[in-house]
């Protein structure tokens, strides 16, 4: 049987269709409002945030580092300026592959793959985001020229002309003005990323280290529009950035050559002071090095050689080395005595080449066996005699001593700009009982006395000891930096003078430093032949090895590198003091005999003209009458 046809319903097909319609043209219009609500929304709600993605894909702002400040000698003499120098430098995220644009520079410029280890670490050390890192430094002509026609095969890659830290005097000021270096890890973390963007070193030591702030100088900016690519377009807005402060130093090139000479190669330290302002004249620390080898980074053969050398070239020793002082100490031992009252300028001790304490069975030798017999102050320090001082010490007490000796400045920094400065030591009842757990024994008090035992000091603490006497009392602290564009620098702690309750006694340890010099049963009297003005000055000797109670000191049975430091300080002229100097030479033996002579080389250098006769300003000879009533 047949189905029905069914009939064809238009209206209801009509009305399927007209809601279609209706449902795709909502959707239509709900679209285009979504839309529009969102080109609003990026358009006009959101159009600073969008227009400053956009100028930072077009423009951006770039570092312009500060020129960093010089340095110059007391008489204009450059020792630290920039000089121009090309370097290859490298952005990592301009680079794409920056490994294989790595491989790229080796090749074009036919370098190892030890450089290429050495690139690849720089680029791996701590940055910021899009900062050119330098990769290799004094650039060549021949490889400025290979770079620039590779330049399509190194994106991200540029020669940029800068300025880079030259050392001009090369080592003669490494250990005083110091050097600068490449920033490492740890000292990106500390420093503002603002103000030392773009900037590639930093002082490392020395001056460069201590002023770093006042010689950087402030960070300026450029925007500047660029392609794709980061080419440079053009430059929009420029800041210049502020340059660093120069800084004049105290030091003298001339004095600092002649104190070198009077050295001869020896190792040893030798520091000259103006006792009446504190200034660092010279400051010398040999053997030295040349600085110029840290600036872009020293090669790690170059470094170990100096790391490892027995001479320690890379040691300061005027800062940090460590010394029992010696005799040295004796005029601040003896201006102890005074003032406290123990003894006066008259008190007389019989020595008879050793000295004991009571109720004791030890002998503690005088350098002299056979004695001196009796000595008063004057003639214990012209003859630097031991008994007189071990006497004196055992009088004064450990706690007397340790504190007068502290205003001195022994056992603590005396400095005002040199940060690597060694405190040194001057042992105390307290000291020893919490290092070693032990009493004080009156033995040890008696061994500072003459200083040996646990004292140590550095050369530079020596030497403002020996400005104290000069300047009697009067305390300046040693510096370096004279002028800081053209401000002194000023103490911001400054340290108390020294105030005895009898002006005089400074007079009578002067005298007694005099005849050390000047007097006919003087230890250093050879030094001073010929001198034209008078000195004040006193020798030492550093024990390196102990010797066994009762033997004498006999250099043929020891080594070399284990006889003892000479040691000398002085100050001239004697009445009018100028200049003073302390002078250590390593296994020297003889402070009368090997550093006297120095001490005197330094001072003539100092206080005579080009004629070889004292200056004007410092003249106060030697009579004829003084010269006859000490001998």
């Amino acid at each position: 049987m047949s189905q029905p046809i069914r009939i064809k319903d238009h209206e209801k097909d009509a009305r399927l269709v007209r809601g279609r319609v209706v449902f795709g043209a909502i959707a239509v219009v709900t679209l285009i409002g979504v839309l529009i609500a969102r080109l609003y929304f990026l358009q006009v709600i959101q159009y600073e945030y969008h227009s400053t993605l956009s100028e930072n894909n077009r423009v951006h702002v770039q570092p312009i580092p500060p020129t960093r400040g010089l340095i110059y000698d007391r008489n204009g003499v450059v020792v630290a300026d920039n000089r121009p120098s090309f370097s290859l430098s490298m952005t990592r995220e301009r680079s794409g592959d920056w490994k294989q644009v790595l491989d790229v520079i080796v090749e074009v410029l036919q370098l190892t793959p030890e450089d290429r280890a050495v690139f690849e670490k720089r680029m791996k050390q701590g940055r910021r985001p899009f900062e050119p890192v330098p990769i290799l430094f004094e650039l060549t002509e021949e490889q400025i020229a290979r770079i620039a026609v590779n330049q399509f095969r190194l994106p991200g890659v540029e020669v940029v002309a800068q300025l880079v830290r030259h050392y001009p005097q090369g080592a003669h000021f490494a250990h005083s003005v110091g050097y600068m270096g490449r920033i490492n890890e740890k000292e990106l973390k500390s420093l503002d990323p603002v103000s030392y963007s773009g900037t590639h070193q930093i002082g490392k030591t020395g001056i460069e280290r201590f002023y770093e702030p006042e010689l950087h100088g402030q960070v300026g900016y450029e925007e500047v529009e660029t392609n794709a690519r980061g080419r440079v377009l053009r430059v929009l807005k420029r800041t210049d950035p502020i340059p660093g402060k120069d800084i004049v130093l105290s030091l003298d090139i001339k004095l600092q050559e002649a104190a070198e000479a009077a050295l001869g190669g020896r190792r040893g330290a030798v520091v000259a002071l103006d006792p009446n302002t504190g200034e660092v004249l010279a400051m010398v620390s040999q053997p030295s090095f040349d600085p110029n080898l840290f600036v872009t980074g020293i090669s790690f053969k170059a470094y170990a050689e100096l790391r490892d050398s027995i001479d320690r070239p890379l040691f300061n020793r005027v800062l940090r080395g460590l010394y029992p002082p010696g005799s040295t100490i004796k005029p601040a031992v003896a201006i102890a005595g005074l003032d406290s009252g123990v003894v006066t300028a008259s008190t007389r001790v019989f020595d008879p080449g050793y000295y004991m304490l009571p109720n004791y069975d030890h002998k503690y030798r005088n350098w002299n066996r056979t004695g001196d017999g009796y000595v008063d102050l004057d003639t214990a320090i012209m003859r630097s005699n031991d008994t007189y001082f071990y006497d004196l010490a055992h009088k004064l007490g450990i706690d007397r001593l340790s504190a007068y000796m502290g205003k001195f400045g022994i056992g603590q920094k005396v400095s005002l700009d040199m940060f690597e400065e060694s405190p040194g030591l001057m042992p105390s009842r307290e000291w020893k009982r919490a290092t070693r757990r032990q009493a004080w024994f009156p033995g040890e008090t008696l061994i500072l006395g003459i200083g040996q035992g646990y004292m140590q000091s550095t050369p530079l603490q020596l030497a403002q000891a020996t400005a104290l006497v000069a300047n009697k009392g009067k305390w300046n602290r040693p510096h370096l930096a004279k002028t800081i564009e053209g401000e002194k620098p000023v103490d911001p702690n400054p340290m108390p003078d020294i105030v005895l309750r009898d002006t005089s006694d400074w007079t009578k340890v002067n005298h007694g430093m005099q005849q050390v010099m000047h007097g006919a049963r003087g230890t250093a009297r050879k030094a001073a032949i010929g001198s034209q003005y008078r000195i004040a000055g006193k020798s030492g000797t550093a024990q390196v090895v102990a010797i066994k109670q009762g033997e004498k000191y006999d250099r043929s049975k020891v080594q070399e590198r284990h006889r003892d430091h000479a040691l000398f300080v002085g100050f001239a002229p004697a009445d009018n003091p100028k200049i003073t100097v302390a002078v250590m030479v390593e296994n020297g033996e003889s402070g009368s005999g090997v550093a006297a002579p120095v001490v005197r080389q330094v001072m003539d250098a100092w206080l005579l003209g080009p004629d070889g006769r004292l200056k004007p300003e410092y003249d106060s000879p030697i009579s004829a009458e003084a010269t006859a009533r000490e001998e």
